[in-house]
């Protein structure tokens, strides 16, 4: 049975007087495939703008947003409805040459992945392999999945979420120092993790459904930052981490299996709670919105985020065979 999820993310930035605004990209258009339905989404930007829709490197839908005039405020509202089907990624058969770790793609398949196999951040290679090696077998092979099954449940239970306002993602190794981090910086270790194992990994922005959200007296997150350019961070509302604002988690890819969802920070394998928005090759490239103003650094006062996330009913139609 799939189930309907509402999704209202708004986000205003405020200025001391008018200022002008380059233009805009913005990303929060959910990507459509066989597990989820896009039912409607819109975006509203005010003050006044031109917008057109184009699908990035990643082929993520972008909105290019142009505001018209100066403004002492910059606002867009976004609004989608999906239905999710919630496959069980977990349960998903790898290729027989796959299923122990190690194993090499293809030639194909390491060609197309190219760009996710390469470290982001070399340097702190050296300690999240003396990390990762302790999910792997003493001598011989082990189970692929459940490497990557370890790693995931190590990071919710050996490493303690806290939210953060401010721009950026933690190195690995800082992560790995503190112990602490965001669900963006829970991600990018895991990522570079596997990746140093030789799997292509690949970052995944979106939304995260809490049910605890939907009770009448839950409150939205919110976030204030000093910059348009901006990943906002989820937090911990509810029963779930990382609800009430944007999210991140990753994907692997698996022969056989093909991506499949990784969320360290609340140890899930997809379903229907992760609304996927865009992957990247990096976190810096998941920026829900990226932009700048001209004007004195004094004018900016302030950046508030507001992300809903609501079931609205619940759907028997069975999973569409494509997008």
């Amino acid at each position: 049975m799939s189930i309907i999820l509402e999704v209202e993310h708004v986000t205003t930035y405020r200025y001391a007087r008018p200022v002008e605004f380059s233009t805009h990209r913005v990303a929060f258009h959910p990507r459509a495939a066989h597990d989820i339905r896009v039912l409607s989404a819109s975006l509203e930007v005010s003050p006044h703008s031109k917008q057109h829709w184009i699908h990035d490197v990643f082929s993520n839908s972008v909105a290019v947003v142009e505001p018209m005039v100066p403004a002492d405020m910059l606002k867009f509202t976004a609004r989608f409805a999906i239905e999710h089907h919630g496959v069980q990624n977990h349960e998903l058969p790898i290729a027989a040459e796959a299923k122990l770790y190690p194993f090499d793609y293809s030639a194909d398949d390491r060609t197309d992945l190219s760009s996710f196999i390469p470290l982001q951040y070399p340097d702190d290679a050296a300690v999240v392999r003396e990390w990762a090696s302790s999910f792997l077998p003493v001598r011989g092979r082990t189970h692929t999945r459940d490497i990557l099954v370890n790693i995931n449940e190590a990071v919710r239970s050996d490493f303690t979420y806290a939210s953060r306002e401010t721009m950026g993602t933690q190195r690995p190794a800082q992560t790995l120092e503190l112990r602490t981090g965001t669900c963006r910086d829970f991600a990018l270790l895991m990522i570079e993790a596997a990746r140093g194992l030789g799997l292509a990994a690949r970052f995944v922005s979106g939304y995260i459904y809490d049910a605890a959200l939907d009770k009448p007296d839950a409150q939205p997150g919110s976030a204030v930052g000093p910059a348009s350019a901006n990943l906002i961070e989820s937090r911990d509302i509810g029963g779930t981490q990382g609800a009430g604002a944007t999210h991140a988690w990753l994907h692997v890819f698996l022969p056989g299996a093909g991506w499949v969802p990784f969320d360290p920070t609340n140890e899930l394998y997809g379903g229907t709670d992760l609304i996927r928005v865009a992957f990247t090759r990096t976190p810096e490239q998941a920026a829900p919105v990226a932009g700048s103003w001209t004007g004195d650094a004094s004018d900016f006062v302030s950046m508030n985020v507001e992300v809903k996330v609501h079931r609205r009913e619940s759907a028997t139609a069975q999973a569409p065979a494509s997008s």
